[in-house]
């Protein structure tokens, strides 16, 4: 099995949260996204994922090579291939609002600060720093304001009671990249502690942005 990835994707972080969990032995491919115009605007690459994005994941399979993008989608095919620390609650409601949660948050909060449309603002909207950092707070605020209410009603230790699941590892790097973008997470006491929670489990420390082989600080 091998993850092309880049240490600050948040989509990529949330894979390779997924793999520590299950000890999924992963080869890790750094596609840098910035170095270059941009690694995954390479002939080779966009060969496995023509939108030019990452994570992508290549694994053998008895039918042949599978070459799958999309994190959400990834995740579910490590799910359902790894039975160890499932990344759903079995019922099938608890299930259906995990989901809902995790869409939230990849959906609907990760695409504003997603790299290219970060830059499709400045280069070719013109879009100064300091409105694109506002755009870009704004957005992200009504998400995670909309999340915390939701959290209200059904989080524990962790955003769905007290079983890790596909929520968190899609918090977990949200919340990471709201911090790099200066975002104000004070009003969100619920959200905080989930991560603080999360951060401190091996799994997650292992998959954070800093720790990775191509991370650049």
């Amino acid at each position: 099995m091998k993850l092309f990835g880049y240490w600050r994707s948040s989509a990529a972080y949330r894979v390779r949260i997924a793999l520590h969990l299950k000890n999924i032995d992963c080869e890790y491919v750094s596609v840098h996204l910035v170095k270059n115009g941009g690694e995954q605007h390479k002939e080779e690459y966009i060969a496995l994922n023509p939108n030019h994005l990452v994570p992508t994941l290549i694994d053998e399979t008895d039918d042949g090579e599978l070459v799958l993008n999309q994190s959400m989608a990834i995740l579910d095919y490590l799910d359902n291939q790894n039975s160890q620390l499932p990344l759903y609650p079995e019922n099938i409601y608890d299930k259906a609002q995990v989901q809902a949660i995790a869409l939230d948050i990849a959906c609907e909060i990760h695409p504003v600060n997603n790299l290219r449309v970060q830059q499709y603002l400045v280069k070719t909207l013109g879009v100064n720093e300091l409105d694109k950092s506002a755009w870009s707070h704004h957005w992200m605020g009504i998400g995670f304001t909309a999340l915390e209410e939701k959290l209200k009603k059904v989080s524990g230790e962790f955003c769905y009671g007290d079983q890790i699941t596909i929520a968190d590892l899609c918090l977990v790097p949200q919340v990471y990249n709201a911090n790099r973008f200066k975002v104000d997470m004070s009003a969100f006491p619920l959200i905080n502690g989930i991560v603080e929670r999360c951060n401190k489990i091996p799994a997650f420390i292992k998959a954070m942005p800093e720790n990775q082989e191509d991370a650049v600080l």
